[in-house]
């Protein structure tokens, strides 16, 4: 279905943006959250830097917040109008889905961000 070369491969399997060969986290598990947001330095293929400058995925919290929102509206939607639970029981599910699927959330914010700034190129060598 996902092919390299698509921006979502990228995104939904957190692999390098420049070549998708690699994975860019040290741990491909968000939920061991000891590592959640510990990634390699370096894509070991094509040598791109993940970290493109200090402070670079600040930017990644403002992403958080829109993939949240999806999250939890898709919650809502779920709960409220397909199950038909009372608001109180839809607002507790959207917090706990939230809760749930916060390392994932935070994962996929920041394969989003990098996304913006790197293309895929895997012929294209990185300067070291």
């Amino acid at each position: 279905m996902l092919k390299k070369g698509n921006k979502l491969y990228s995104i939904l399997t957190g692999t390098c943006p420049k070549c998708h060969e690699e994975s860019m986290y040290l741990d491909k598990n968000p939920y061991h959250l000891g590592n959640i947001l510990k990634m390699h330095e370096r894509c070991s293929h094509c040598n791109t830097k993940y970290k493109i400058e200090p402070s670079f995925f600040y930017g990644a919290m403002y992403v958080s917040y829109g993939v949240g929102i999806a999250f939890a509206v898709a919650a809502f939607v779920i709960c409220k109008l397909l199950l038909q639970t009372t608001l109180l029981t839809s607002f507790f599910a959207i917090m706990g889905t939230l809760i749930f699927f916060m390392p994932v959330i935070m994962r996929i914010s920041r394969n989003i961000w990098i996304n913006f700034f790197i293309s895929y190129n895997p012929e294209e060598k990185t300067i070291k």
